[in-house]
């Protein structure tokens, strides 16, 4: 029917509309997959990318109407992707130029040396660029490592670089013998270093509020499990309540919401302890996953339905960005919202060819620039991304399908408008047909070899018997 948006994208066409139109029908069989209508699940709030360092200086390659027509593509409402949450590094992180922090002045507990001067170059101003396009942009916040002098080891990466490793030849300085283990707290857990540390979270806060960019919550660490070569700080999750108790109360009266995360490990008991906390965990608005963390969120979406869930860094890839990783791209979109995201950030914006961070570590993004040519493209990854993002509006609902075999690689919202978004894997090498339950009707619809396609049902075009999630 014409009313129904139909796209599609393969490894050699990125974005079409198949030939054979898709077919709303009188349900006189039942489909492979009905969609649950009637039980819509999760709110989904949006979808997003983190503003990285090396993700301006690669935009900055481009001449700035070409980079202008990249980010209104990306976040300006109704055009493309329509990124509307989005994530920040507190300093440095593993895709900054180099190391820094806002305040590496040994002692300065009273953060008289606190400055935001190194954000002012990179992360400000690609940040007033996406809001250029995009005003009402959510933005939310985590650190890769505090302060050095706030560590036991005095430097900002937990781990040196494996001397059998190429990633040598980006030595971060670190002696061995002053590595950090994992499972371990490597913030000294002080009085005065963990009250310095959440007001310096909040002089963040106000910070960037005073150059207009409001951030709306923070998490207290990125992957506090994993001892890096990189900004890094490995927290215990006692070690992390410690610090909660100081940090909420310093984003509850700037009106910030505290997450919990980032998880990077398969282990839900490293939230529950923090959740069992009665000072904390009340006061934990969600939890971000990222990495093997996917494995531990049926488990704590089970246990805790209605906290809210941030699929917070999507896997970065190997700088290949080829048709292979966007494929299964696809099916850590469809593990995050199958068990509650509500949230799902991609990671990179942008870098140029080949991803190289300051620590040797090759990662995908989803613009890829030549820095030699100053030409820009988006890549496969961009295009899977756009397929839930371009169609699925923030206060939609996820919606669940009972299914046969072979039907069961969806994913399905509804929108606040009442319209229906269905997408699809077609992961085998010939065209599939697929017949999906809409209400009362039957849409089929024929999914090209080897692709994803998406398609939109107007809520006039179907008997749609729920609304989404207030």
């Amino acid at each position: 029917m014409s009313d129904i948006r139909f796209c599609a994208t393969t490894r050699d066409e990125h974005w079409f509309t198949p030939e054979q139109a898709p077919v709303l029908e009188d349900m006189t069989a039942f489909p492979g997959a009905f969609l649950r209508l009637d039980q819509p699940r999760q709110r989904v709030d949006g979808f997003g990318i983190c503003f990285n360092e090396l993700g301006w200086v690669a935009l900055s390659k481009l001449p700035e109407e070409r980079r202008q027509e990249f980010l209104r593509e990306v976040f300006a409402p109704g055009v493309g992707a329509n990124l509307s949450v989005c994530r920040m590094p507190v300093g440095a992180n593993d895709f900054s130029t180099d190391w820094y922090s806002y305040d590496e002045v040994e002692g300065d507990r009273a953060l008289e040396h606190f400055s935001l001067a190194h954000d002012d170059a990179t992360l400000v101003p690609f940040i007033r660029a996406a809001k250029a396009h995009r005003p009402d942009l959510s933005l939310w916040a985590s650190p890769w490592c505090p302060p050095t002098w706030m560590k036991k080891n005095k430097h900002y990466a937990c781990s040196a670089p494996n001397p059998l490793s190429e990633q040598t030849k980006y030595d971060n300085g670190l002696d061995p013998d002053n590595q950090i283990a994992e499972g371990t707290d490597g913030f000294i857990l002080s009085e005065d270093n963990l009250d310095a540390y959440a007001r310096y979270f909040g002089r963040f806060i106000d910070e960037y509020r005073a150059r207009g960019i409001e951030i709306s919550m923070v998490m207290p660490q990125n992957e506090f499990n994993s001892a890096q070569v990189f900004p890094a700080c490995t927290w215990t999750p006692e070690g992390l309540i410690a610090f909660l108790k100081r940090l909420i109360p310093e984003m509850e009266a700037r009106g910030v919401e505290v997450f919990f995360g980032t998880v990077e490990r398969a282990d839900d008991a490293l939230v529950e302890k923090v959740l069992a906390d009665p000072e904390v965990g009340p006061k934990i608005g969600g939890v971000g996953f990222q990495w093997d963390g996917k494995n531990a969120v049926p488990f704590v979406h089970h246990a805790h339905p209605g906290l809210k869930i941030y699929q917070s860094e999507q896997e970065c890839g190997d700088g290949l960005n080829d048709w292979r990783y966007a494929r299964y791209a696809w099916s850590m979109m469809r593990h995050y919202f199958t068990n509650g995201a509500s949230v799902y950030d991609y990671w990179n914006l942008a870098l140029e060819e080949g991803g190289v961070s300051r620590w040797g570590w090759s990662q995908n993004s989803l613009i890829v620039v030549d820095p030699e040519t100053g030409e820009g493209r988006f890549s496969h990854e961009y295009y899977v991304l756009k397929h839930l993002s371009g169609f699925v509006e923030p206060g939609a609902s996820f919606v669940s399908s009972l299914s046969y075999s072979g039907f069961e690689n969806i994913l399905s919202f509804l929108n606040p408008d009442g319209s229906v978004v269905i997408a699809a894997q077609n992961d085998m090498t010939e065209p599939q047909e697929f017949v999906v339950g809409v209400g009362a009707k039957n849409l089929r619809f024929m999914a090209p070899a080897d692709s994803i396609v998406t398609l939109v049902v107007p809520a006039d075009e179907v008997e749609v018997i729920a609304k989404p999630l207030a």
